[in-house]
């Protein structure tokens, strides 16, 4: 989540869309389903159906844009990549979707804001920024993975709590969240899943947001959770990203990134997402053409990285399919050719050390500064080869800023660990504790040794 100073104001809100009438069509079964299950005779080359299905499932509503059928499967993964991964097949299953879900409640929260008074934005006590975004999102996910693996199985790592909502004078606040998540549950069909069999009140929100309360940690299972990362990207139109990552016994077992605003075209990257949106008034894309916003996910194990169009996008634009396509890093091994990123904010991060080191390893070109895990999507597809942050005395790192970048790049064929060399530790609870200097994320690990070199060579002359 970005850190800003910014006035404290009110909350962002969007009207929820959609007739919950259209809710009656679906049995009145108590947990979500994604339709049917694979048939046991399908071949290994066949795509996995990564759904799961009640004993007896009802209809998808036709409008849905996650078949059922084992081979049509949305996820790219064959059953042979899920075997020799451990299978967490209906995870990613579920996981997937409910991320596309958030992309489509954030879009419709975040164009609500152009036109609009900034009232709609809150500042926390850390000076961090809040939406109903952030809330909605985390009450979509909680609901959707408890009603689909049940809640008694499911923990979930998360930013956001419930005391800001829960205020005397916060019934306003409460009013748009609430309007905001069912606004997306009634949309649920689209994405294969059930929506709830009524509107969730505000005590069912607060509940949802309220079970994020795990803290992690060196045993069992629990999800990782950044409902909107890159909050200030956010209200100010740009870049910003809702990450989800499933950690077991400590190790990342599956990560999710939802990038409703990333360009298709790379150069779009450098420029405010501001300018965007002004060109693509200008000289709109050509209808059907996948031109912003993405999914991108990868299952541990499995050796390949995946990106899907958004659901949310399907409408609008005319896309014809949403069908994956694999990802994978830049070949690109010459710092003189490689592009690196950084954060946005200097609240929490050193620029002037990174200058200096990109002189030092011999990058040449500017750094490319985006808001929040987007820097993670850009290498894992190709489009930046290193993300490096060194963050400031006193800052400590939090896992839900890391754990779903950190696998999509691995399995896409990139190396990340912090500036010792040493891989990432999520086991010592919501902080990356234990953490040597800074992160470094390459696309490959030629780059990554002359970063940690460089690193090396310099860090006791710097002032960080």
């Amino acid at each position: 989540m970005a850190t800003a100073t910014l006035a404290t104001c009110a909350i962002i809100s969007t009207l929820g869309r959609g007739n919950f009438y259209l809710m009656k069509a679906l049995a009145p079964k108590d947990r979500a389903f994604i339709g049917g299950s694979a048939p046991s005779s399908s071949p290994a080359s066949a795509p996995l159906n990564l759904g799961f299905s009640d004993c007896n499932p009802s209809p998808i509503s036709p409008l849905t844009f996650f078949p059922a059928s084992p081979m049509a499967s949305p996820f790219g993964f064959q059953r042979s990549d899920l075997m020799e991964a451990g299978s967490y097949a209906e995870e990613l299953s579920v996981a997937v979707r409910v991320v596309q879900m958030a992309c489509s409640l954030c879009q419709g929260v975040q164009e609500g804001l152009f036109g609009r008074k900034r009232e709609q934005v809150k500042s926390k006590d850390d000076a961090s920024l809040v939406t109903v975004a952030d809330w909605g999102v985390q009450a979509t996910v909680s609901w959707v993975l408890s009603q689909c693996f049940g809640s008694e199985n499911v923990s979930i790592v998360a930013e956001e709590d419930t005391q800001t909502l829960s205020g005397k004078d916060a019934s306003g606040l409460l009013e748009s969240v609430v309007k905001t998540v069912n606004g997306c549950l009634v949309e649920a069909h689209k994405y294969g899943l059930k929506a709830p069999q009524k509107p969730l009140g505000s005590n069912e929100v607060l509940e949802a947001i309220g079970r994020c309360n795990s803290n992690g940690g060196p045993k069992g299972r629990f999800w990782v959770l950044d409902p909107v990362d890159g909050t200030l990207g956010f209200v100010r139109g740009d870049q910003y990203a809702i990450a989800l990552a499933l950690i077991e016994d400590g190790e990342v077992v599956l990560g999710i990134l939802g990038c409703p605003n990333y360009p298709m075209k790379k150069q779009w990257l450098n420029y405010h997402q501001r300018y965007y949106r002004l060109i693509s008034k200008i000289s709109p894309p050509v209808a059907g053409s996948w031109h912003k916003g993405c999914v991108m996910y990868a299952l541990r194990g499995s050796g390949k990285a995946w990106m899907q169009p958004l659901v949310y996008d399907h409408n609008k634009f005319g896309l014809h399919n949403i069908s994956p396509k694999p990802i994978k890093v830049s070949s690109v091994d010459d710092p003189a050719f490689a592009t690196f990123c950084e954060p946005v904010e200097k609240s929490n991060s050193k620029h002037s050390f990174t200058a200096g080191l990109a002189q030092s390893v011999g990058l040449r070109k500017q750094p490319l500064r985006v808001y929040s895990m987007v820097k993670y999507a850009a290498i894992a597809c190709g489009d930046a080869e290193i993300f490096m942050k060194f963050a400031k005395a006193g800052y400590k790192e939090k896992i839900w800023d890391h754990a779903a970048g950190v696998i999509i790049i691995h399995e896409a064929g990139g190396v990340v660990t912090d500036a010792g060399g040493k891989p990432l530790d999520f086991t010592k609870g919501i902080y990356l504790e234990g953490l040597d200097r800074g992160i470094v994320a390459c696309s490959g690990s030629l780059l990554h040794d002359k970063i940690i070199t460089a690193v090396d060579a310099s860090w006791d002359s710097s002032k960080l």
